[in-house]
């Protein structure tokens, strides 16, 4: 009896250790839509990443191509779905094509998870594609009746050169009119208009910050629209004082112009990445963080933008008129 006892309880123990590696457990595919295209058709390519819902892990992000002869056309696009376990999946869709016949083969993807107990990462399966080229006559050129010649190609007539040389005719007048009338009122126009000085663009942002803190979004429930406000911020931020034009980039490609115009990646690149990374995964993956983590992107953006700032040093000369010049980063 007592044996008995024992056996229940040890296999109590191991379902219960099972349960709770698989509360764990990290679920990575990858796929394509069809194994089987021809050259230039396009399908979509799937990373689907199965987690706990409280796990927070590192996604795998595409850019340009997936392999060798294999190019993304667009994408991610990213979705995500709750299971009734306390789980989540998130869906990254890319659309693929390929202009060069093969059999291709797409190393596994990984996901991350870092904690205290170091970095793991869980790998999902190869996905293979074969790309062939149509076949224009089959072997049997018998089955089938095939023109001789090319197709005829008509010459160019007087008549349909004549309506675009008038309409080049006449669009070269209304320029022409355009730039005597430009110059005419240009030479007529008296008095210089002052010139406006726009803020320096630490002082814009500084301004919308400021105002973003005061609007208290996220201590409202509106996470989503604190962080899209926050890194419209910082992206403006980045054209007025880098004339990195990120407002339409991706967050890999705005740190990769940011670097390409010189910046160092130190403590503020890492604070701008943190920040652009962060705002992602609330925006696309619907991760919900806590109040420390607010306050610490805030506080990131607050010290990116101080430190990057352009300073003006002024000297005064004889006439006692300010001479600026700029410096920073």
């Amino acid at each position: 009896m007592i044996k008995m006892k024992q056996t229940v309880i040890y296999i109590f123990l191991f379902f219960a250790m099972v349960s709770v590696t698989n509360g764990q457990n990290v679920m990575v595919t990858s796929k394509f839509d069809s194994t089987r295209i021809y050259a230039g058709d396009q399908i979509k390519y799937t990373v689907t990443i199965d987690k706990p819902s409280d796990l927070k892990v590192t996604l795998p992000i595409f850019k340009d191509t997936l392999i060798k002869n294999i190019e993304i056309l667009s994408g991610p696009v990213m979705d995500s779905s709750s299971a009734k376990d306390g789980r989540i999946k998130i869906i990254e869709k890319y659309l693929i094509t390929s202009f060069d016949s093969g059999l291709y083969q797409v190393p596994p993807v990984f996901a991350e998870v870092k904690n205290s107990g170091g970095l793991k990462r869980f790998y999902s399966d190869y996905a293979r594609l074969e790309v062939t080229r149509l076949k224009i006559a089959p072997a049997d050129t018998t089955a089938k009746i095939y023109d001789i010649i090319q197709p005829y190609k008509a010459p160019v007539t007087l008549g349909e050169v004549v309506p675009w040389v008038l309409l080049a005719v006449v669009l070269g007048a209304v320029i022409w009119a355009a730039i005597i009338f430009i110059r005419n009122h240009k030479k007529v126009s008296t008095g210089v208009e002052p010139k406006v000085n726009p803020d320096p663009a630490h002082i814009i942002a500084f301004r919308e910050l400021e105002k973003l803190r005061n609007e208290e979004l996220w201590q409202k429930g509106e996470i989503k629209y604190y962080y899209t406000r926050l890194t419209e911020i910082l992206r403006q931020y980045l054209e007025n004082r880098f004339r990195v034009f990120s407002l339409e980039l991706t967050t890999t490609e705005t740190l990769n112009a940011l670097v390409k115009t010189g910046f160092k990646k130190d403590t503020s690149y890492n604070q701008l990445k943190t920040v652009l990374t962060g705002a992602d995964l609330v925006k696309f993956a619907k991760y919900n963080p806590d109040s420390n983590e607010n306050e610490s992107h805030f506080k990131n953006s607050w010290n990116f933008v101080d430190v990057t700032k352009a300073v003006e040093a002024f000297s005064v000369n004889e006439d006692n008129k300010g001479i600026g010049k700029e410096g920073g980063q």
